[in-house]
């Protein structure tokens, strides 16, 4: 396969580095690649296990990440945007279920100055009364929007129905009456108890020498704290299929989200063959087996999917479509058919070289930015993988044959055994 072979030679000719630097006596993992297409400079610190899942009060993760969004005490939100937008820098936290994450950017030039920043912020958080009942409110008025999203409410549901008894099956988005109890203190010891020197990752590329980005990774995480983390245990997805359906007087369509277990770990070596099993059953857009049937064929939907999630703590099968209420049981009826035909017959030998062609055809488009190749270098990481893990698993998936592939699907019949999250219109 000519584009194949031209494919390693350019794009992982480009690729990020995986070192370790030592900060207060803590080896601290730090990916990095040098890239001077751009003037440009970025690095974010992530902080593992610090999660909205790693709280017992929902909401206070997001919280706490909305509060270090506006600027530092002295300054006020207004007083430290201003100085961030004068020089062209970018600042920000974003949350995740499992880490907490601190991002700065702008040109080399304007940099340092961004360090800076980042620092006064992380010594001086805008710790007031009238910033947290600032993004109190947007967060009650966000969350208030999605009461009344129905594939928010389907969506919601079946992660309660396959994460039952778990942590995964809480509403990390929170509830407006405990929101409302959130305080200054909950959110600073949060940040105080999660940031941390020891549980920091640091993702970093750009316009910047190896040496600069030690420094500056020096610079800001020498002052944070030591602090206890507490990773996610793996988590059982539920076996007994379960319907559950939401009666809303108001739709006009089912909105039907399902899922099943899949019993296949992240730190199973095959693991292209996972990512061909989920491309030809409903990852795949049109041609994938789910969208033919349920589209093309019955004309069902305008669109529907399934994907295989495999991560840390569970691994399972989800899906979605949107159907006329009318429709809803034939709907469901032909997901279980489709999945159920899918386990016991396999694929074909034209949809495993469809696969492999998109698959490997279309990877330069997943690596092409700077920050794709960072953000695979932490997968990477996160999944005790070495770099360029996904090189040589794109080489056996290149090579995986038709009855390697029957036998790995045939190996799940598990995935059959689904449940439904529908919200709907009483009968």
């Amino acid at each position: 396969m000519r584009y194949l072979i031209i494919f390693f030679l350019g794009v992982f000719a480009m690729a990020t580095e995986l070192q370790y630097i030592d900060i207060k006596g803590e080896k601290i993992p730090l990916i990095f690649e040098e890239n001077k297409q751009l003037p440009i400079v970025t690095m974010q610190f992530i902080f593992q296990h610090s999660g909205s899942l790693n709280t017992d009060k929902d909401a206070l993760a997001e919280l706490s990440s909305k509060l270090l969004n506006e600027g530092t005490k002295k300054d006020g939100s207004t007083g430290f945007a201003t100085r961030l937008d004068n020089q062209a820098l970018t600042l920000s936290s974003y949350v995740g279920r499992e880490s907490f994450a601190i991002e700065v950017s702008g040109l080399k030039s304007e940099f340092p100055d961004g360090v800076k920043l980042l620092k006064k912020l992380l010594k001086d958080p805008n710790y007031t009364i009238e910033t947290i009942t600032k993004i109190k409110r947007q967060k009650i008025g966000s969350l208030t929007a999605k009461l009344s999203d129905y594939d928010y409410i389907a969506s919601t549901g079946l992660r309660k129905l396959l994460f039952e008894g778990t942590p995964l099956a809480r509403s990390y988005e929170g509830e407006p009456k405990e929101i409302e109890k959130i305080t200054v203190k909950d959110i600073k010891n949060f940040l105080d108890s999660h940031l941390g020197f020891n549980n920091v990752l640091i993702l970093a590329g750009g316009d910047i020498s190896e040496k600069e980005v030690v420094e500056y990774s020096k610079e800001v995480v020498s002052s944070l704290p030591k602090v206890t983390t507490v990773p996610l245990l793996p988590v059982k997805v539920r076996e007994n299929p379960k319907t559950e359906f939401h009666n809303q007087k108001d739709t006009q369509q089912a909105y039907l989200y399902f899922g099943a277990p899949f019993h296949y770990s992240y730190k199973e070596p095959d693991q292209y063959k996972a990512k061909i099993m989920e491309y030809i059953l409903g990852g795949g857009g049109f041609g994938s087996r789910i969208m033919e049937e349920i589209r093309v064929k019955r004309g069902l939907a305008y669109s529907a999917y399934a994907s295989l999630n495999r991560t840390k703590n569970n691994s399972h099968l989800s899906g979605y479509l949107q159907t006329k209420l009318e429709s809803q049981d034939e709907a469901m009826s032909v997901v279980k058919e489709v999945i159920d035909d899918f386990v016991k017959n396999g694929i074909t030998q034209d949809e495993l070289t469809g696969a492999k062609d998109f698959l490997v055809g279309s990877e330069p488009l997943r690596v092409e930015t700077l920050s794709q190749r960072l953000n695979r270098g932490y997968d990477e990481y996160y999944n005790d993988r070495e770099q360029g893990y996904s090189k040589i698993q794109l080489e056996q998936l290149a090579n995986v044959t038709l009855k390697e592939m029957n036998e790995f699907i045939a190996s799940h019949p598990e995935i059959r055994d689904l449940s439904f999250s529908v919200v709907t219109k009483a009968k």
